[in-house]
């Protein structure tokens, strides 16, 4: 049976905070800001480059610090000056860049994590120093995952280490598959069984409730602690909200699909480059973090077997799935084929042409459609993803 990796990041929250570690993100800072302006006059954006050209001024100028650091900080660096040459082309980026986060990029040769002493060592200048850290419920599921590289992060609210876990599942043949269709304010299945299921998640609403709010915010004030303190505190506050949605609906999604053994997105990867709608609409769509719901959905159906592919997006919800015909608008979000007389919702639609692509893609048979329907004659089983009970059916 196939194996693939899964990876996931799992934020620990360190005890203390000592002065060591301040001087720690304040020499890194001072490290990759030399490195970003060495990349920018040279045109570097070769990691083996930059380290090779850099690195023996650095250790001379730092040679308390762990030898990994300089590697992490280089990495860094081509990371920033290579997405900071890609803005530019764009238009979207002046002058130049400057690393101004108080963030560290570790590799396992920095830092060893105990889970079950809770407690983090970390290289530093002075040699291994040991922190302990807050532990939640989540990080006794990661005690049999494979540790990776991780980062360390100074905020406000304290000094948090992000650690990437790997594990590697075994995947199943699919089956068959599950055509999943995202939207701003529902997901949509088509089941091979012939049933289609809709959950209404609003999260449509909760971003633009948010966004609302923090504009008021901003009219209201200007500048100053209190404003940024509000704007962290309801930013914060909807990214809790939505990562609660997302979970509650990928769990959804995965136990549905479990039998059938395959899930298929659309790849939605380039789709904020091919927004042209109204300013309203196009602010709308850019809040929408399909990629994040995508992720989570992918990750969780590893967990369970079920294989998961994307397809390609294109006309996923303009063709007929009986016919191939081109689909006409029909009333509010009704799509009718003047050829064959299919007539659906265009959510059901979507879904519908996603399960056809990944059958085909994936060299599956695709069985015979039934008789065209009528949208009179049936609705899609549509649940609250709250609490997940069915509206109707």
């Amino acid at each position: 049976m196939p194996s693939e990796t899964i990876k996931l990041t799992a934020k620990f929250k360190l005890k203390e905070f000592s002065e060591e570690l301040n001087n720690l993100f304040s020499t890194y800072r001072e490290i990759v800001n030399y490195l970003i302006t060495f990349a920018f006059e040279n045109n570097i954006t070769s990691f083996k480059r930059l380290k090779k050209e850099t690195y023996k001024k650095l250790r001379g100028k730092y040679p308390q610090l762990p030898s990994h650091y300089l590697y992490t900080a280089c990495q860094m660096a081509t990371s920033i000056y290579k997405s900071y040459r890609k803005r530019k082309r764009k238009g979207k980026a002046n002058g130049k860049p400057v690393f101004k986060k108080e963030v560290i990029m570790l590799d396992d040769h920095l830092f060893k994590l105990n889970l079950e002493k809770g407690i983090i060592k970390l290289s530093t200048p002075k040699g291994r120093t040991f922190f302990e850290f807050y532990p939640a419920k989540y990080h006794e599921k990661l005690r049999d995952w494979k540790v990776g590289q991780a980062w360390l992060i100074k905020t406000p609210k304290g000094v948090f280490i992000n650690v990437v876990f790997s594990k590697e599942v075994e995947i199943g043949e699919p089956f068959t598959f599950v055509g999943v269709d995202l939207n701003e304010n529902n997901v949509t299945l088509s089941l091979p069984n012939g049933e289609f299921v809709q959950i209404i998640t609003h999260e449509r609403e909760i971003r633009t409730g948010y966004f609302v709010k923090r504009r008021k915010i901003q009219k209201k004030l200007k500048t100053g602690k209190r404003r940024r303190e509000l704007l962290e505190k309801y930013g914060e506050r909807e990214r809790n909200r939505l990562n609660d949605l997302y979970h509650k609906l990928a769990n959804k999604i995965v136990e549905l699909a479990e039998k059938y053994g395959g899930i298929a997105l659309e790849d939605l990867t380039e789709i904020r480059d091919s927004i042209r709608y109204s300013a309203e609409m196009n602010g709308r769509l850019h809040r929408w973090s399909f990629r994040k719901l995508q992720s989570i959905i992918e990750y969780k159906a590893k967990l369970k077997g079920v294989k998961v592919v994307f397809v390609n997006p294109a006309h996923t919800s303009s063709l007929c799935p009986i016919c191939g015909s081109k689909l006409s608008p029909n009333g509010h979000r009704v799509l009718k084929c003047s050829n064959c007389g299919f007539e659906a919702d265009r959510d059901v639609v979507g879904s519908w042409n996603i399960r056809l692509k990944a059958l085909k893609m994936w060299g599956v048979t695709v069985p015979p459609e039934s008789q065209p329907m009528k949208m009179g004659g049936w609705k899609p089983t549509r649940y609250e993803i709250n609490t997940l009970h069915t509206i109707n059916g």
